[in-house]
């Protein structure tokens, strides 16, 4: 038997998936037989992932929503069940909190905080009228732990995103649905790869016990874990990959 092959003809939401993590754990579970729909604003990319995916093999279709706008999740999510959320919608914000307009705050809040809830609820409810259940994995940061400077918006939001899926595993634990949050460190990407070589991102690094970016697919497994049913007694939890950063000295 091979590992994780529970997922094999599962049926999985991303959100977030036009580029950068969402687009690779979408990749990742198509490469582990779960046909995947790929949910962002941006229609072209998303049609651009999935026919990558189809090009390896996959089953992906790309819906366009926007996880801020109840009424946008409510029309693209009718009449549609899943077995598996991956909620990883999110803007980062980068403004001083003496700085930060509320717009900003709320644009920030509405993604990363009201967008995994809206979202969740949602898929949540299939999964309770098919009777089967399933698992939503809210991506939420070790700025839900711990803070970093310019970043007060981004780091309440994930900070909420870790209590809200203690709160709803406890709510639909009865209902057969997992609840979990994965908590990435500094992961390189194309959209932070320019920034992690300058002076200031190397000084980063440089506090990471590891002394090193982590690579996505270093996230592989902990999502894996937590969609299968590898990881069936784990509910309300939430797992750091982080290379040690969250257990580094102040």
């Amino acid at each position: 038997m091979m590992q994780f092959d529970d997922l094999n003809g599962k049926a999985a939401l991303v959100t977030g998936a036009s580029g950068g993590l969402g687009q690779h754990f979408a990749e990742l579970l198509a490469s582990h037989g779960v046909a995947v729909t790929l949910a962002a604003r941006r229609r072209e990319a998303l049609e651009e992932a999935c026919a990558r995916i189809a090009a390896a093999g996959g089953t992906a279709r790309a819906i366009q929503m926007d996880v801020s706008d109840g009424g946008s999740v409510a029309a693209a999510l009718s009449g549609a069940n899943f077995d598996i959320l991956v909620n990883n919608a999110g803007i980062s914000g980068a403004s001083r909190a003496l700085d930060l307009e509320e717009a900003e705050w709320d644009r920030v809040l509405d993604t990363n905080l009201k967008g995994v809830f809206v979202v969740a609820q949602a898929v949540a409810r299939g999964m309770k009228a098919s009777g089967r259940g399933g698992a939503i994995v809210n991506i939420a940061s070790i700025l839900g732990h711990r803070v970093a400077g310019n970043l007060s918006a981004y780091a309440a939001s994930k900070a909420g995103v870790i209590q809200l899926t203690k709160a709803l595993a406890l709510e639909w634990a009865r209902e057969g649905i997992r609840v979990n949050a994965l908590c990435p460190g500094y992961i390189e990407t194309d959209i932070n790869r320019d920034f992690f070589a300058s002076a200031a991102g190397l000084d980063l690094i440089k506090r990471i016990p590891q002394r090193r970016l982590g690579r996505p697919q270093e996230l592989d497994g902990a999502l894996l874990l937590l969609a299968s049913a590898a990881g069936s007694y784990i509910t309300g939890s939430s797992i750091e990959v982080d290379g040690g950063h969250l257990v580094s000295s102040l």
